[in-house]
């Protein structure tokens, strides 16, 4: 499933060399999203990894956070609450977030379509490695046999998408065991190395196939930027601070 071919100027992917702390990546989203709103700034792909952190969505649960505040803060994890949609999650280094600051309109406007597309670039990423990967009726993200590599949570205002969705290469699953991953008791998590192992891709040949896949799902000419390139506009540059 892809979007009608985009016309207008390129979408920016902008990537980020260090890990990100999740409360500026919350700060960049709103501004982005008013921004985006206002014509000021083109659509953009904020492309990232996470300090650690657990983020709790708009259907979040107290009781999905096993851990205790005390054992969070011994291992380095902030605790956010956040306004996309879902449950608990965990973000951190080796697993790459993507987040899509995109104006939708006429036929694209519609939610379950976008959703199903980060779902289906993700499924085309983790067939380029060759790792199985498919949605699963009535649940939102992907899943191997072995576990869920990719989550998806979401947030629309007027039309314009922030958040995203997360893809899991390197990071520590251990992490997950201190939660009850988008709320599903019981279900594993997994990453690419934890099923390739020592033959599992570097994390930047992730990066560009997740890029690669996203610009043919969506049917958008992608141009990969960093935050200090100068193609960047300077109405993005002030607000990625």
């Amino acid at each position: 499933m892809t979007m009608s071919a985009d016309t207008r100027q390129p979408l920016l992917a902008i990537v980020f060399a260090a890990p990100v702390p999740y409360g500026a990546a919350l700060q960049w989203q709103a501004a982005l999203v008013s921004a985006r709103q206002a014509g000021r700034v083109p659509d953009v792909l904020l492309v990232l990894e996470h300090t650690p952190v657990i983020t709790c969505g708009v259907r979040a649960r107290a009781a999905h956070i096993l851990a205790a505040p005390a054992r969070l803060a011994e291992l380095g994890i902030e605790l956010h609450s956040t306004p996309r949609g879902g449950d608990v999650t965990y973000h951190g280094p080796g697993q790459w977030v993507l987040y899509p600051i995109m104006k939708l309109s006429g036929a694209d406007a519609d939610a379950h379509a976008f959703v199903s597309r980060l779902e289906e670039t993700a499924i085309r990423t983790a067939s380029d490695f060759g790792v199985s990967a498919t949605r699963r009726t009535g649940k939102t993200g992907v899943w191997t046999e072995s576990g869920k590599i990719a989550a998806i949570g979401v947030r629309f205002q007027k039309w314009v998408s922030s958040h995203g969705m997360s893809f899991n290469v390197t990071p520590d699953l251990s992490h997950f065991d201190l939660i009850v991953p988008c709320g599903l008791a019981g279900e594993r998590v997994t990453s690419l190395q934890a099923l390739l192992g020592t033959a599992g891709p570097a994390r930047a040949a992730v990066r560009a196939t997740l890029l690669r896949q996203f610009a043919t799902v969506f049917g958008r000419e992608v141009e990969v930027v960093t935050r200090e390139s100068p193609t960047v506009p300077n109405a993005l540059t002030r607000i990625l601070v």
